[in-house]
C-alpha cells in the first residue's frame, strides 16, 4: 500500500469526479457530459507526475522528486485507472446524448487508449525482460503521445470562454512539464558532448 497508493487515488478521484458531476449538474445528458470532462481532469495530474518524475530527480535531486520517481509506475497505473473511468463516462455521455465524435477523435483517442493499456499491462519486470530494449522505447513513445493528446486537447480549448479557465492552466502545466523534460535532455546531451571531448 505504501507504494501503490497512487493507483487507489486514481480510482477514487475518477469515481469522485462522476459523483461531483451528478451532484452539480441537472439532467442526465449534462451530468454525463461533465462527468467525462471531470474524469479527464482528475487523471491529468497523475500523468504529469509520471511524465516528469525522472527529469525532476535529475534537476533537483530532492527527496520529494525521488519519492515520486520510486512510485512512478504506480502514478502511471493510477492514471490508467482514472482514465478508464473517464472512458466509461465518455462512452456513456455519447450514448445518452446521441452525439458522436469526429473520426479524428476516434482514431487518435483510440490510439491513446491502446498505448495506455499496452503500457499498463507491461509495467512489470517480466515484460521488461521479455521486451528488452523495446520496453523502454514503447514506454517513452507512449508517455509522450499521452502527453500530446492532453496538450492538444486543452490548447485547442483556450479560446473557448467556457473552457478557458481549465484549458489555459492545464496547457501551461503541460508545456512546463515538456520544458522540464527538454531541459534535462539538453543537460544530458551537453554532458555527453563534454565527456566525448575529453
Amino acid at each position: 500500500m505504501q507504494k501503490t497508493w497512487p493507483v487507489w487515488i486514481g480510482g477514487i478521484l475518477g469515481l469522485a469526479a462522476i459523483a461531483f458531476a451528478f451532484g452539480t449538474q441537472a439532467g442526465v445528458v449534462n451530468q454525463w457530459h461533465e462527468a467525462a470532462h471531470y474524469t479527464a481532469r482528475v487523471g491529468f495530474p497523475l500523468l504529469i507526475l509520471a511524465y516528469i518524475a525522472r527529469p525532476m530527480v535529475e534537476l533537483t535531486r530532492s527527496e520529494w522528486a525521488k519519492y515520486i520517481l520510486a512510485r512512478r509506475k504506480y502514478f502511471g497505473l493510477g492514471f490508467a485507472v482514472a482514465h478508464t473511468i473517464h472512458l466509461a463516462a465518455l462512452i456513456t455521455a455519447i450514448e445518452v446524448s446521441g452525439e458522436g465524435k469526429g473520426i479524428v477523435t476516434y482514431v487518435f483517442g483510440g490510439a491513446a487508449y491502446a498505448i495506455l493499456y499496452v503500457m499498463a499491462f507491461t509495467s512489470n519486470p517480466a515484460s521488461m525482460k521479455a521486451m528488452g530494449i523495446w520496453w523502454k522505447r514503447v514506454h517513452r513513445v507512449g508517455i509522450h503521445y499521452l502527453w500530446f493528446i492532453f496538450f492538444q486537447s486543452y490548447a485547442g480549448r483556450m479560446a473557448d470562454p467556457e473552457e478557458a479557465m481549465i484549458a489555459i492552466p492545464f496547457t501551461i502545466i503541460a508545456l512546463a512539464a515538456a520544458a522540464v523534460r527538454f531541459l534535462v535532455w539538453w543537460k544530458v546531451r551537453q554532458r555527453k558532448r563534454a565527456a566525448n571531448a575529453n
